[in-house]
């Protein structure tokens, strides 16, 4: 397993980081540990959660997912672990926040509930990479980032990161993070995928020009790389066949990933790996892993027989030939928005 550093920080982690937002859903506690402990002995050193996991439709739920995790924590060295979690924000209509007093965003006042809970939920004293999940772009970056360090020097938060942010406000927050002395976004956790590129367009020169390390989420298209939604299959258990099920937003989120464009590119994909005796899966996840502003993937499973596949791609480095085959399918399909 490869290591790289996250940002310009001290921390150096696996370029695969194993996502846990389906445990306490999809995946039981059982399953979870199973799931885990594989990564972890395939060389994963890091993991990614959240306050709100797991996500939609199982908003009820919030909180259960850092609760396993932390007790999946306690058989593993703390030492030994690169852990991962996120204040919500506003969530913008993706995600349901908790509901505290107040507008629910990244002031002062819900960053340290969010903190104290997930500290409490993950039964540990301090997390390596504390990210927002969404961004307030309402609410001044200074009063943010000046809360967030306070939890730096407290020992609560080693490392700072976002998720979900654009352009605008990456560059902002950098801005002014340097302007007032304060500690800055080493990370941004993003969508990007074969199927979804957007992060390309700009997000990409930032992070190179500023030294921060994208931490790619959804490398399967939530799935549909696998191709196992392909001529309108919806299995059982799979999580956009529960979110069919599932309120307007959660079918508007369906329709993103899962449209004809999308099935087009991925069936174009499948015959790539093919060629090259991969699976679509360790495909998918191998190239994004090869990107120079990459530092981990994330990738996210609900059964264990799902997880090789995805721990194979740290093993693979696609030729430039592969790569050029990709990208005549990106220049040639119109993708989605991501």
């Amino acid at each position: 397993m490869n290591k790289n550093r996250l940002g310009r920080s001290g921390i150096v982690v696996s370029d695969i980081c194993m996502g846990t937002m389906t445990f306490g859903s999809q995946s039981d506690e059982k399953t979870a540990f199973a799931i885990l402990d594989r990564a972890f002995d395939a060389g994963v050193d890091f993991f990614d959660t959240a306050e709100v996991y797991p996500v939609p439709p199982e908003e009820h739920y919030m909180g259960v997912t850092e609760e396993i995790v932390g007790r999946w924590m306690k058989t593993k060295p703390r030492d030994a672990i690169i852990l991962a979690s996120k204040v919500a924000g506003p969530g913008h209509g993706w995600i349901n926040p908790p509901v505290r007093a107040g507008k629910s965003g990244l002031d002062r006042h819900h960053i340290m509930r969010a903190v104290e809970g997930s500290l409490r939920r993950l039964d540990t004293d301090y997390i390596d990479l504390y990210q927002t999940h969404w961004p307030d772009h309402d609410l001044c970056y200074g009063e943010t980032l000046r809360a967030l360090e306070e939890l730096v020097a407290a020992g609560k938060v080693r490392v700072l990161g976002c998720s979900n942010e654009t352009s605008w406000g990456l560059t902002k927050s950098l801005w002014m993070a340097d302007r007032d002395q304060l500690p800055r976004f080493e990370t941004i956790q993003n969508n990007f995928s074969l199927n979804n590129r957007r992060f390309e367009d700009e997000l990409a020169q930032v992070c190179r020009q500023e030294g921060v390390s994208l931490l790619p989420y959804s490398p399967l298209a939530g799935g549909v790389l696998s191709g196992k939604y392909n001529d309108g299959a919806t299995p059982a258990g799979a999580r956009f066949t529960n979110y069919l099920n599932g309120g307007e937003r959660q079918r508007k989120m369906v329709k993103r990933f899962i449209n004809p464009q999308a099935e087009a590119s991925t069936r174009r994909f499948a015959a790539i790996a093919q060629d090259i005796n991969l699976s679509p899966v360790t495909l998918a996840v191998a190239w994004s892993k090869q990107h120079d502003f990459v530092a981990s993937t994330i990738v996210g499973a609900s059964e264990l027989q799902q997880v090789d596949e995805l721990l194979a791609a740290a093993d693979v480095t696609l030729s430039a030939e592969t790569l050029q085959r990709i990208n005549e399918v990106s220049r040639e399909i119109r993708y989605p928005m991501g």
